[in-house]
């Protein structure tokens, strides 16, 4: 589940100040004012940035880019966040050991991850690329075709940097369940999410990556989400990463699976 960097709510009610070809604007701005007022702001994770899952070498190298949920806002530590719950996800799918790093930063676009974060990370070498963007980039309207130029940028950085690894693209999460937002603002910014994602997917094949769509099933659960109502909480990290692990393993190389096991 990608969310929102802690500077959310305070961005919301300017961004629908502006929508004034949306008739419900006037809700709309209310409803942004009051959710900005009530919800708690989370820190991201702390801790060491980097791991391993299980033991033997050599590693699986797994990376994790991008936005808040990168950086495991809602949980305490990166070990109980996405990069350390996807580890230990790989490696009971790989059969090896897992290791993990993290790069991030809240509030970050697609934008933004390719220009800053990308070349920051030069003489990493990971097997495995997820990226996790697009929550800045719906709150901002960053306009579809836009955002459709963004991610192939974006992923031709990526792979440009690391040659060999498999990119994968964690799809937008189901913003229309989000318990943060009332109806409709709810409606309203879902349906946006639900656009591009699909222009997600579409960049994704185009540009030789893999797209993880989010099972919307897991925003149903309110166990899975933080105190802010929007961000993964430690269990909802796990169950994000699992089905990421999923998503991922069938486009691993057969080298780097342990010999006898399958994926």
């Amino acid at each position: 589940m990608s969310g929102p960097d802690h500077r959310f709510f305070s961005h919301l009610a300017d961004i629908w100040r502006t929508a004034a070809a949306v008739p419900l604007a006037p809700v709309l701005l209310v409803q942004a004012r009051r959710t900005a007022r009530g919800t708690p702001r989370l820190a991201p994770a702390t801790g060491a940035e980097h791991g391993v899952a299980g033991s033997g070498a050599p590693a699986f190298r797994l990376l994790v880019i991008g936005d808040s949920t990168a950086v495991g806002v809602g949980a305490s530590a990166h070990a109980e966040a996405l990069p350390g719950f996807l580890a230990a996800a790989l490696r009971e799918r790989l059969g090896r050991s897992v290791a993990w790093s993290v790069a991030g930063r809240s509030g970050a676009t697609a934008r933004r991850v390719v220009t800053d974060l990308v070349p920051a990370l030069n003489g990493t070498a990971p097997d495995l690329v997820v990226v996790t963007v697009g929550i800045n980039d719906l709150i901002r309207r960053r306009p579809l075709r836009a955002w459709a130029d963004d991610l192939a940028a974006l992923i031709t950085g990526v792979r440009g940097a690391y040659r060999d690894a498999t990119v994968l693209l964690a799809g937008m999460p189901p913003v229309h369940r989000f318990p943060a937002l009332p109806q409709p603002l709810r409606l309203v910014v879902g349906a946006r999410a639900r656009a591009m994602d699909r222009i997600m997917r579409e960049a994704a094949r185009a540009h030789g990556a893999v797209h993880a769509p989010m099972d919307e099933a897991m925003a149903r659960d309110r166990r899975l989400f933080a105190s802010d109502g929007f961000h993964p909480s430690p269990a909802g990290y796990r169950a994000w990463a699992d089905d990421l692990a999923r998503a991922a393993a069938p486009h691993v190389p057969a080298g780097a699976l342990a010999q006898g096991r399958p994926s």
